[in-house]
């Protein structure tokens, strides 16, 4: 079977089958389609997505009649899953003095969270992250054990995890700069970068010399610039850079030239 390698993607080396590839195109596709149903683009708008629906099911040979290709949830379902908003992530409540653990749970999550540890520095980032939800189910009080999780699941690609633990780390401890700053990493990842922005300046206000604070923050400072604003009335698709993108224009005329020659 076919493999395509992802080259763009910042995380774990990432392959997808033929298949899988055929089904991402179809998704891309079908979304590019309901924009065009959806009414509201003006008439060159229109012309511009035609085009790219019809270089991309050149380039996959796919078409929208293939129902086979569909998957359960739409393009923007699965965005909106995997953008989790910071608003709505759950945060950790301490106040029930009940809930405290002994001093042998408590020491025992020190272990684990230690194992994590070692399991981070040789890069087995699941054994890690399976590690440190040990020692929070023995002690989910402790901020350490939810920002190490966070740092692991950026490892793994998971960002929208790293995502809810900064948050329940940073509702445990507010003055925990770590925290702060693997929540900007985890933000970026995600292409929030407004939000990032924020997250990095709160992690230098208490860690002030903290010298990798300072370079994600300009970096993510410098992507806020680069960040193209959402094309309006096209459900934020770049289609200016979709069709500067030499390559795919290029695919566009070569596909132009044979249907060409095929009528001629």
């Amino acid at each position: 079977m076919s493999i395509i390698p992802i080259n763009t993607w910042s995380g774990p080396n990432l392959q997808l089958t033929m298949t899988d590839t055929k089904r991402l195109a179809f998704s891309i596709i079908q979304f590019l389609h309901d924009q065009l149903t959806s009414g509201g683009l003006s008439s060159d708008a229109q012309e511009s997505l035609e085009v790219a629906v019809q270089c991309l099911e050149t380039a996959f040979s796919v078409s929208t009649e293939d129902q086979s290709l569909a998957v359960t949830q739409t393009l923007p379902e699965l965005f909106a899953a995997a953008t989790v908003k910071v608003a709505d992530t759950p945060q950790v409540k301490v106040t029930s003095a009940n809930s405290s653990p002994t001093v042998d749970q408590i020491a025992e999550a020190e272990q684990l969270k230690s194992d994590g540890n070692d399991q981070m520095k040789v890069e087995n980032f699941s054994a890690a992250v399976e590690f440190y939800s040990r020692a929070i189910q023995l002690n989910p009080h402790n901020a350490v054990y939810y920002c190490n999780r966070a740092a692991a699941y950026s490892k793994l690609g998971n960002y929208a995890g790293a995502v809810q633990d900064c948050e329940c780390a940073i509702g445990i401890d507010p003055n925990y700069s770590k925290a702060y700053g693997r929540m900007g990493l985890a933000l970026s990842s995600l292409n929030k970068h407004t939000e990032a922005v924020g997250y990095y300046k709160k992690a230098l206000e208490m860690d002030p010399e903290n010298e990798t604070y300072k370079s994600n923050l300009k970096i993510a400072e410098q992507k806020m610039k680069e960040t193209p604003s959402p094309t309006g009335g096209m459900g934020g698709v770049d289609l200016a850079g979709l069709l500067s993108n030499p390559g795919f224009m290029s695919m566009c005329v070569r596909n132009d030239v044979r249907n060409l020659r095929a009528c001629g």
